[in-house]
């Protein structure tokens, strides 16, 4: 075996140690449903809407917030307009002839970017329970009540919820998402869960924290913000939502390479966190440093060295790696591995966290956004 197969082999086993001590810590204390003492509870709720140029489906994301399964007189909206088309005309009709809920229109005439925008709307909401929730998502009735009973909890601060569906039957994202919850799971039983959700999720309003204007990651810098001054960011998968993600490899890059480029910039301005705050910044944070920082790179390298090392050794024959790796990429980008697709969806992670940790480097990266068409289409 040639130098290059060993230290390619002793790498993907460093890689790969942090997984297995996860799993085995998931299989013995085998984390179910929310850590928070939920109860009933029906607090004033402020739910922020942050648009822009929705005009295809803000009257349908309006449907489905009025669709929840709560006393309406109890809730204020909160919208955050940078549109430049006809959206906040749209939501000021649809209120016009409302009595309740109550509404709050944030009309900015300059785009900001997203951060801004949200401070914004977070120091206009009045309530005692603050919901952010995007506008290409789905919610469940119920999912206010499932949030107000982990709110009620005196230790829970905050709480997000998991994506049952994919809109668009993205396999590839629908499989990550499926590993991502038993991740925040098992944080949350631990302590606190790093990554908070956009398309749905909770605050105590005196627990909210201004977030970098120039955030990537807002919902997720929030929550490590207020676990960072003493509270408890929890995840529980009976607050439920769906969301709409390309399942196409090149269409799935720009969204899901935002929010790596978000998630990784935050853990390094708050490398200070690590080994601090309990089992925080113990266990949670530094396994999300290894798979969004470290593991990438690293399995990058592995990758090179091992393809050298096969080729050195076996000539031709060693071409049957990087073949295979590729014929793995083609299958898993078309939904077509079966068992083995979450595997992919990994891998696909793998990849974007990668390209982001590249563009940080050179510099790239703001706090806009703009409306994907497509993802519109499968929102409709």
């Amino acid at each position: 075996m040639s130098l290059l197969v060993g230290v390619a082999g002793t790498l993907l086993a460093v890689a790969a140690t942090p997984y297995l001590a996860f799993l085995g810590l998931y299989a013995w204390l085998r984390p179910t449903g929310s850590p928070a003492e939920k109860s009933e509870a029906e607090p004033p709720v402020s739910i922020v809407l942050p648009t822009y140029n929705e005009s295809r489906i803000v009257k349908a994301k309006l449907d489905d917030l009025l669709a929840l399964d709560y006393p309406m007189e109890k809730v204020e909206i909160v919208v955050v307009d940078s549109s430049t088309d006809d959206t906040r005309e749209i939501i000021r009709e649809y209120f016009s002839e409302l009595g309740a809920p109550e509404l709050t229109l944030i009309e900015e005439d300059e785009r900001r970017g997203l951060a801004p925008a949200l401070n914004e709307a977070y120091e206009a909401a009045e309530r005692e329970m603050v919901v952010k929730t995007d506008c290409d998502s789905k919610l469940p009735p119920d999912v206010l009540r499932e949030a107000a009973a982990n709110l009620a909890d005196p230790d829970v601060d905050a709480v997000t919820g998991r994506n049952v569906e994919v809109l668009g039957g993205s396999r590839v994202e629908s499989g990550y998402r499926g590993v991502q919850s038993h991740i925040q799971q098992l944080e949350s039983h631990l302590d606190s869960t790093l990554i908070f959700h956009g398309p749905f999720s909770a605050f105590e309003n005196d627990a909210l924290l201004p977030i970098d204007p120039n955030s990537l990651a807002d919902d997720t810098e929030l929550a490590l913000k207020i676990r960072r001054q003493g509270g408890r960011v929890i995840f529980d998968p009976a607050v439920q939502y769906k969301e709409a993600s390309h399942s196409e490899f090149v269409k799935r890059r720009k969204q899901k390479d935002r929010r790596a480029m978000g998630l990784i910039r935050l853990l390094v301005q708050h490398r200070d966190a690590i080994g601090r705050h309990g089992k925080y910044g113990k266990l949670v944070l530094p396994f999300n440093w290894w798979f969004m920082i470290v593991s990438p790179w690293l399995l990058t390298v592995t990758m090179i060295l091992g393809t050298i090392g096969v080729i050195t050794q076996f000539g031709a024959l060693g071409l049957a790696l990087p073949g295979g790796v590729g014929l793995f990429t083609y299958l898993g980008q078309r939904d077509l591995l079966g068992p083995v697709q979450v595997l992919y969806s990994l891998f696909d992670t793998q990849v974007s966290l990668l390209r982001a940790g590249i563009d940080l480097l050179r510099g790239k990266g703001d706090g806009t956004w703009e409306a994907d068409a497509e993802l519109r289409e499968v929102y409709e």
